[in-house]
């Protein structure tokens, strides 16, 4: 994440979601969408945008009233490094396996599974010598004992 590694909140994804979706947002909107949506009232709504611009996500238009929010940084970017860090903080030797729970479990497209597909095939054809399994990572390997 070029703009901010502060990671965001399941609240605060909800808040840019809806700022993505549109491509920009008063606060008014987000009251109202998220008060809906959520049943949030407006304090919390602006508590979350409050906590986004602070961490960099959102600018505004600088207006007094019903400021223009905007997002600083594209979903795709977001969800991308998000994905990133968790699975970075995992065990290596369980990463495949959760990600495969994680596509099992998760409504893909056509195109998805297509894309999901080729970027397996083209993964092994250019790594045909991947290990037959991943070391667990969690404990240092310079043969320490620590039972």
């Amino acid at each position: 994440m070029k703009t901010n590694e502060k990671t965001m909140t399941a609240s605060e994804w909800k808040v840019m979601r809806i700022i993505w979706t549109l491509g920009e947002a008063t606060s008014r909107q987000l009251i109202r969408i998220l008060g809906q949506k959520n049943k949030w009232s407006p304090s919390t709504v602006k508590t979350l945008i409050t906590r986004l611009q602070t961490k960099g996500y959102l600018a505004d238009n600088g207006a007094t009233r019903d400021r223009l929010f905007t997002p600083t940084i594209p979903e795709i970017e977001a969800m991308t490094t998000t994905l990133t860090h968790t699975v970075q903080s995992m065990c290596a030797m369980c990463v495949g396996r959760s990600l495969i729970a994680v596509i099992d479990d998760t409504p893909l497209s056509q195109q998805d599974i297509t894309n999901l597909q080729q970027l397996l095939r083209d993964k092994q054809s250019h790594a045909p010598h991947a290990p037959q399994s991943i070391a667990c990572d969690c404990m240092p390997t310079h043969g320490e004992d620590f039972k």
